[in-house]
C-alpha cells in the first residue's frame, strides 16, 4: 500500500506576484501583461519517497479527473494507492470510474495546509514568479523544465509531513 497527496494547480500568462524586499519608501516594479491562457497540472505525489505524477490538461473538469486517475492507476499498478485530496466537485462526480487499485480519502472542506503537494506549486510557482511568458508553449517549457529539476529527495523534503509518514508507517 502507498500513500499518494493529490491536488491541482493552474498556471497561466499572467505573472505570479510575490513579495520583494526593497528600500524604505521603494516600491517595487513588475511588468504586467493582461493574459488570459491557462492551463491545469493535475499532480500526485508520494511524500515517502518524492514519487510522482503529473498529468497536464486544458481545463480542470471530472473528463481530465478521470483521464488522472486512469494514468496515475496504470502507473502504479503493482500496488493499493490511496489517494489523499480535496473536496472538488469533479473529485466526487457520479460519472467517476474509480480504479480498482486506488483509493480515494478526502481532507475536509477547506484545508489546503492539509495537504503537502500545495508545497510543491508553491516551490514551482515561487520559481516562475516575476517572469513574463510571451506564449503558453514558453510557459509550458519552463514549467517542465523546473519540474524535471527536482529529484524524488527534493519533492519528499518538500512534502514529507510528519504526521502523514506517521500515518503511512502505522
Amino acid at each position: 500500500m502507498r500513500l499518494f497527496c493529490q491536488d491541482e494547480s493552474r498556471f497561466g500568462l499572467m505573472p505570479i506576484r510575490r513579495r520583494r524586499i526593497t528600500l524604505s519608501g521603494v516600491k517595487p516594479i513588475q511588468q504586467q501583461r493582461p493574459a488570459y491562457q491557462s492551463y491545469y497540472l493535475y499532480g500526485a505525489v508520494e511524500p515517502k519517497t518524492g514519487k510522482r505524477f503529473l498529468l497536464e490538461r486544458e481545463a480542470l473538469d471530472s473528463d481530465g479527473f478521470q483521464d488522472f486517475l486512469d494514468g496515475f492507476a496504470d502507473r502504479f499498478s503493482e500496488s493499493l494507492n490511496v489517494l489523499v485530496l480535496d473536496n472538488g466537485q469533479f473529485h466526487k462526480a457520479k460519472k467517476l470510474t474509480i480504479p480498482e487499485n486506488v483509493r480515494l480519502v478526502f481532507l475536509p472542506p477547506y484545508s489546503p495546509e492539509l495537504n503537502p503537494i500545495e508545497r510543491l506549486w508553491q516551490d514551482l510557482k515561487d520559481h516562475l514568479a516575476f517572469h513574463l511568458h510571451e506564449t503558453l508553449s514558453a510557459l509550458r517549457r519552463r514549467v517542465q523544465e523546473r519540474l524535471d529539476s527536482y529529484t524524488d529527495e527534493a519533492v519528499a523534503s518538500l512534502t514529507g509531513y510528519e504526521y502523514l509518514l506517521d500515518a503511512a508507517h502505522a
